[in-house]
């Protein structure tokens, strides 16, 4: 029998994430569960054609995203999608797949809900898929969640 007590959502505060939250969240009122909601911020470094000319970000400017993003946590998800749910929001900094599959590890998640899509273009291209990479990484089952013409339809 599958018994769901955690539920991890991660969330980039996309349109896309917001499909994954909603089926998270049903999810976690189905089964009692908890939801454990987490944003990574990525500890990025400029991409720059030649070595040498790209300069660290500074610490305060990933406290400022950092600061953002826990302000943005807090708004999710919606009173009509946290109705009857106990939601735990995280935000971290690290690589997005490394630090979401380790959360996973460290609080005993019983599953993974992810939207197949959030960045898009250069940085995509570039870094690959978080959800791909969450699906080959993760201990636990993983849900993707797809946004084109999958929309949730409440009962």
């Amino acid at each position: 029998m599958i018994n769901l007590k955690k539920i991890l959502i991660p969330t980039d505060f996309s349109e896309f994430s917001q499909h994954a939250l909603r089926y998270g969240c049903e999810f976690a009122r189905k089964f009692e569960a908890k939801v454990h909601l987490i944003n990574v911020v990525e500890d990025l470094y400029p991409i720059v054609p030649e070595p040498g000319m790209a300069t660290a970000l500074s610490p305060p400017y990933f406290q400022e995203l950092a600061e953002s993003s826990r302000r943005a946590i807090e708004s999710l998800p919606s009173p009509e999608m946290a109705k009857g749910v106990d939601i735990e929001r995280v935000v971290v900094t690290g690589t997005p797949f490394l630090e979401i599959i380790r959360y996973a590890k460290e609080q005993d998640i019983d599953m993974i809900v992810i939207g197949t899509h959030g960045r898009s273009g250069l940085v995509q291209a570039l870094m690959g898929s978080v959800a791909e990479k969450v699906v080959r990484k993760a201990t636990c089952p993983v849900l993707t969640v797809r946004p084109e013409g999958h929309d949730f339809v409440m009962p």
